[in-house]
């Protein structure tokens, strides 16, 4: 059987709904979602095939101005991810103006002279759509897209015509990943992501961008259980008390719920220990951001 294959770059700013698109369009949870900015840190690869037909989706951090070492290294991922795919999608807002983040995505794209197709997300938020098409002016007069598809990720609405659009950029190549793969991360990394996650959840403010998790064991017993161990960096004395939380609820609490997410992502009972550190200003340091994984 002749194969193909397309890699395609999803960006824009944060939280325009990236990470829900790319686990609708795999049709698994791969990325973390949050109502909070800057959820994604990596890039990170949802994996498709569709018959003969592999489409490989790279998800990309929110676009933004950074303001440290950390948020760089962000824009670089995004920067470097648009510059040698087969497709690029820029997600939106349905708002009829084209923000800075948005300008700056389109010189990329232009650079890359890849094909761009605009995703206008949230349409469910939208009652009057006839109000799309201002939103669909405002950004065509900026680049010339190769389509133009209104979504919402949220309900699931137009992904189908999205994945058949996807499609017809893939061009005759063996498959990058083998047919039941749905993401490129490492167990490891899944894990530590699933707990990044929760924090995300259950924390307000400042707090959980300035988290890291390092996973420091990860064995199987004879049983089948798995051990897993986990360290929670945070940047502050009083952010460390408020992760534990009064009589250690809040550290339980979210233990709990990336323990029972773990679970179901590896298929097996797993125990979950993690332990709070900090790491003051990490998010500034080079050596420290590498060794969290961010390289």
């Amino acid at each position: 059987m002749k194969t193909k294959t397309v890699m395609i770059t999803l960006c824009g700013r944060p939280n325009v709904g990236k990470s829900t698109l790319l686990n609708h369009l795999v049709g698994e949870k791969v990325a973390i979602v949050s109502n909070k900015p800057q959820t994604t840190r990596n890039r990170i690869c949802g994996i498709r095939t569709q018959g003969d037909t592999q489409l490989v989706f790279i998800d990309t951090p929110g676009f933004h101005k950074p303001r440290t070492k950390l948020g760089d290294y962000m824009v670089d991922v995004v920067r470097e991810s648009v510059a040698d795919v087969d497709l690029i999608l820029l997600l939106v807002e349905p708002i009829p103006n084209v923000g800075p983040q948005e300008e700056k995505l389109l010189e990329y794209i232009k650079a890359s002279g890849a094909p761009a197709i605009l995703v206008i997300n949230k349409i469910d938020t939208v009652e009057d759509k006839s109000q799309l098409l201002s939103v669909i002016g405002a950004y065509s007069q900026r680049f010339d897209f190769a389509a133009v598809l209104p979504i919402s990720a949220k309900s699931h609405d137009g992904i189908g015509t999205l994945l058949e659009e996807c499609a017809k950029y893939a061009s005759e190549s063996p498959f990058y990943f083998p047919e039941d793969s749905t993401s490129d991360q490492p167990e490891r990394q899944v894990i530590a992501e699933i707990i990044r996650e929760k924090l995300l959840w259950c924390l307000d403010k400042e707090i959980p961008h300035g988290v890291a998790v390092e996973i420091t064991k990860f064995s199987e017993r004879d049983n089948g259980i798995i051990d897993v161990d986990a360290v929670i960096y945070c940047e502050k004395a009083s952010h460390k008390g408020i992760i534990i939380g009064k009589q250690g609820q809040m550290l339980k609490k979210i233990s709990t719920m990336a323990r029972a997410d773990c679970e179901k992502f590896m298929g097996a009972k797993v125990y979950l220990q993690t332990w709070i550190k900090i790491k003051e200003n990490w998010r500034d340091s080079d050596f420290l951001i590498r060794n969290f994984g961010y390289q």
